[in-house]
């Protein structure tokens, strides 16, 4: 295993400086507790830079009262998880960049076993183990996962850790609530994009990225701990729009239109289900705002997906084989019955609809 990192200049680098990107948005106390933990961290060549979306709770001010080390950047808007996120890269100065949660603690050799991985495995996207913060036996993430029809979800969410996801795996995509990369990979991907506001921006990233052969990767050894439940909109109406709206949106824009039209029967029938569960959610607003969303967008979605596939390089054939079947729905979202009923028919339709692609 080398021991040295190329740094921006092409120089070797034992020690590279990590950009570790926090962004904040009426996080309260919990940026507080975040950056506390990380200046605990065993690895000691990284700078912390806390991008403000316009919170009014005042936690960045107080944070940078704490501790004055830290780079402090104050939106006059709240640009989103995409946009602010990208401000912060585009002031970082580290080789390589962590965007991490604010409602997050980490473990003190979380960085160090993110930069062997990336010895180890080379240029991708790292994201660690995530555990329950009030209960480190419950896990929180093993990888994150891409299901066919676009659905992005956290394997084995509200487990109890059995030690069985303790070796490194190449996943669908590495989770922004900690994602770790080099700085020139997240630069050559175009970092996150913004029309996506915020929600499926890490599976957006993930997807653009095995579309040109760079892979997601999970690394068991680096803990991060997350509360249950992040504090950001929560389950709410607006949380519900975006990731539908999201969703659509990288089908639309990340598969080729062979490939979409292949499988249109079967998101024909998705959408059917999804009309219902958010009926049956009193969701049904978000789902025709996300929509319409779509429809006053349809100029851009176009613009993208030339983009998108101008710069591809790997089919879709070979990117699905690393997507699921099955999807995990939150019990706090669906119920048991609804949960099961919705898997089952979701595996079912994917299975038939890979024969076509």
């Amino acid at each position: 295993m080398s021991n040295h990192i190329m740094n921006k200049k092409g120089n070797l680098n034992e020690n590279p400086l990590v950009s570790i990107i926090i962004l904040n948005y009426n996080a309260g106390n919990l940026l507080l507790d975040c950056i506390e933990s990380i200046l605990h961290t065993n690895y000691s060549n990284y700078e912390i830079i806390v991008v403000d979306n316009a919170s009014n709770d005042q936690s960045h001010i107080k944070s940078k009262q704490k501790f004055s080390q830290i780079k402090l950047i104050e939106n006059d808007e709240n640009l989103g998880y995409c946009g602010g996120n990208n401000i912060g890269a585009k002031e970082a100065h580290g080789d390589f960049i962590i965007i991490l949660n604010p409602d997050t603690l980490v473990e003190p050799n979380w960085i160090k076993e993110l930069i062997l991985a990336y010895e180890e495995f080379g240029e991708g996207l790292y994201q660690p183990k995530f555990l329950a913060t009030t209960d480190h036996s419950i896990l929180m993430s093993t990888g994150n996962m891409i299901q066919l029809f676009g659905f992005g979800f956290s394997r084995s969410k509200g487990e109890l850790d059995k030690g069985k996801f303790q070796k490194h795996e190449i996943i669908g995509f590495a989770s922004g609530t900690c994602l770790f990369t080099s700085s020139k990979t997240f630069k050559k991907l175009n970092m996150f994009d913004s029309f996506l506001f915020a929600y499926h921006d890490d599976l957006d990233l993930g997807w653009r990225a095995a579309m040109i052969g760079i892979k997601s990767h999970y690394i068991p050894k680096s803990i991060v701990y997350h509360p249950l439940e992040g504090f950001s909109f929560k389950w709410s109406p607006f949380k519900f729009y975006l990731l539908e709206r999201n969703r659509m949106y990288c089908i639309l824009t990340h598969y080729s239109r062979t490939t979409f039209y292949k499988i249109l029967p079967s998101l024909v029938l998705v959408e059917i289900v999804i009309f219902f569960f958010y009926l049956k959610k009193r969701m049904l607003k978000m789902k025709f705002k996300a929509t319409w969303d779509l429809l006053k967008n349809w100029k851009h979605i176009k613009e993208k997906y030339r983009e998108i596939q101008n710069y591809r390089t790997i089919e879709d054939k070979e990117i699905i084989q690393n997507f699921t079947n099955n999807i995990d729905v939150p019990l706090s979202v669906s119920g048991t019955f609804s949960k099961n009923l919705f898997n089952k028919f979701i595996l079912k339709l994917s299975k038939i609809s890979r024969f076509f692609i």
